[in-house]
């Protein structure tokens, strides 16, 4: 079945990191805003179906913009497109609970983990060799993990369990985009995302349903579902205009975005076990990073964990 093609690149790397630093800001929108929103009493549910739903309409309004055919959309893997929609939507439930109990700065600080659950994934999966270095990288970066948690003190909470279940929900998603990359356009992808993640979770959002308590809690609902395709738009753009190899170390501008919301909004900023937790995790990830290029660049032909489009990108 015919689908759309990807967009042509261009070689404009200093754009590309722009782009991936608003993409970041956007995506910490998001976070801010269901956090705010979820302490003033709104339910997880509703807010992720309305971070979904308003994707789903901006794709929709593209759509008959561009003349309203839905059958440039198809996909011979449709399966595995509405999976990854699904593990989406998923990892975005178990973030939106999360955040209810736990900091920005420790939600983002596990997310982090993602590419490095994916890098151990990624042989059994992609069939992709992991040599020592990276297995290497890997333990390190769940002793990270380990750091930040603190399973032992007396402040651990059980919402962590959530945050770790949406590292490894996501990076399922992401691997099942790196699997697509090349096959199904991103505006597909984008288009069943929203329209997945908005179907699955209207009836548990009108059963959970809570009336917004002002015109702002309204504003916000709305901007998520706006904030969170720009996002994705701008994440897709980025990679157009720089490879992989050069935006991927900008993901970890994210904790910093959330550390400033964390003290001017909620006035918190993390402790020092959740700083350590995340320099370790980064330091891991910089690892994997650096042995991939350079694998890349004396092994051209050698398959490698590589950041597709969206695969570091956010639930």
């Amino acid at each position: 079945m015919a689908g759309i093609a990807a967009r042509p690149n261009e070689d404009r790397p200093m754009l590309g990191i722009v782009l991936m630093l608003l993409t970041y800001f956007f995506f910490s929108c998001v976070d801010v805003s269901a956090k705010w929103l979820a302490l003033a009493g709104l339910p997880a549910f509703q807010l992720a179906f309305m971070r979904y739903f308003g994707h789903f309409m901006i794709s929709m309004s593209l759509i008959a913009r561009h003349g309203g055919s839905l059958s440039r959309f198809g996909t011979d893997h449709v399966g595995l497109v509405l999976l990854r929609a699904s593990m989406l939507a998923g990892s975005t439930i178990l973030n939106f609970i999360a955040i209810r109990y736990l900091p920005l700065t420790l939600t983002s600080t596990i997310l982090f983990s993602a590419p490095i659950i994916i890098c151990a994934l990624s042989g059994p999966f992609l069939g992709e060799k992991v040599g020592v270095w990276r297995w290497a990288a890997i333990l390190v970066g769940f002793v990270g993990i380990f750091i930040a948690i603190r399973p032992f003190d007396a402040s651990f909470h059980w919402a962590v369990f959530l945050s770790l279940g949406n590292a490894f929900v996501f990076a399922g998603y992401s691997l099942i985009t790196r699997k697509l990359a090349g096959t199904v356009s991103s505006d597909t992808m984008q288009l069943y995302s929203g329209l997945v993640g908005s179907v699955a979770l209207a009836p548990l959002a009108l059963f959970y349903w809570q009336a917004p308590g002002s015109l702002m809690h309204w504003a916000m609902l709305i901007g998520m579902g706006v904030f969170g395709w720009v996002s994705h738009e701008m994440l897709t753009r980025a990679h157009g205009y720089a490879p992989a190899s050069v935006l991927t170390p900008f993901f970890y501008v994210f904790i910093i975005y959330l550390g400033i919301w964390s003290y001017f909004v909620f006035g918190t900023l993390p402790d020092r076990w959740t700083v350590l937790g995340a320099l370790v995790i980064m330091a891991s990830g910089l690892t994997i990073w650096l042995r991939e290029r350079w694998l890349a660049r004396h092994d051209p032909g050698r398959l490698v964990t590589r950041a597709p489009v969206e695969a570091n990108a956010h639930p």
